[in-house]
């Protein structure tokens, strides 16, 4: 009995780590077009678009993505009502859909004074740089963020995103 309990556990936890692959590379495939289109508006890695919106949002899994569309954790004042006529207030930002919650990542990067020293300085393939910089100017609190968002651009090849697809080459040429 006890091998058949551990037997079922071992299977559940790897049907478990399974889902949450699939739900990574679903989100990824979801956001990717447009985390490259906004690295090109702004000189934000798409990498680090996609890596920070995972991590905040545990790919989008998140209350706060699910409810608020907030996929980075952004702060500011907004009534959310989660239930029923009920509003509550949130110390969170409520976005209307999750692009404009990506597009006002980058607008903090790249406005903002902590940050936008980083996008004057790196270039959009330096995404490890990116990392290091983004923790240094106080955008997480944890010590491990840095090491857990370039664990994230390693383990689905981010940064592969940074690099001009050639149908944006192409796009580009026609316009």
């Amino acid at each position: 009995m006890k091998k058949i309990l551990l037997f079922a556990c071992l299977l559940s936890a790897t049907f478990a780590a399974s889902a949450q692959k699939n739900t990574s590379k679903s989100y990824i495939d979801k956001f990717k077009d447009n985390a490259i289109r906004i690295m090109h508006e702004s000189g934000v890695p798409a990498s680090i678009i996609l890596a920070i919106a995972m991590h905040e949002s545990a790919s989008g899994n998140s209350k706060l993505a699910r409810v608020q569309n907030n996929h980075f954790g952004v702060k500011g004042k907004s009534p959310v009502s989660y239930t029923g006529r009920k509003a509550t207030g949130s110390s969170y930002k409520q976005y209307d859909s999750p692009m404009d919650s990506f597009q006002d990542f980058a607008r903090i990067m790249t406005e903002r004074k902590q940050f936008s020293h980083l996008s004057r300085s790196l270039s959009h393939y330096d995404y490890k740089s990116w990392v290091k910089g983004i923790q240094r100017s106080g955008y997480a609190s944890s010590h491990t963020w840095g090491s857990q968002v370039l664990g994230l651009i390693r383990k689905y090849e981010l940064n592969a995103y940074d690099e001009q697809p050639d149908s944006v080459k192409v796009e580009a040429k026609h316009q």
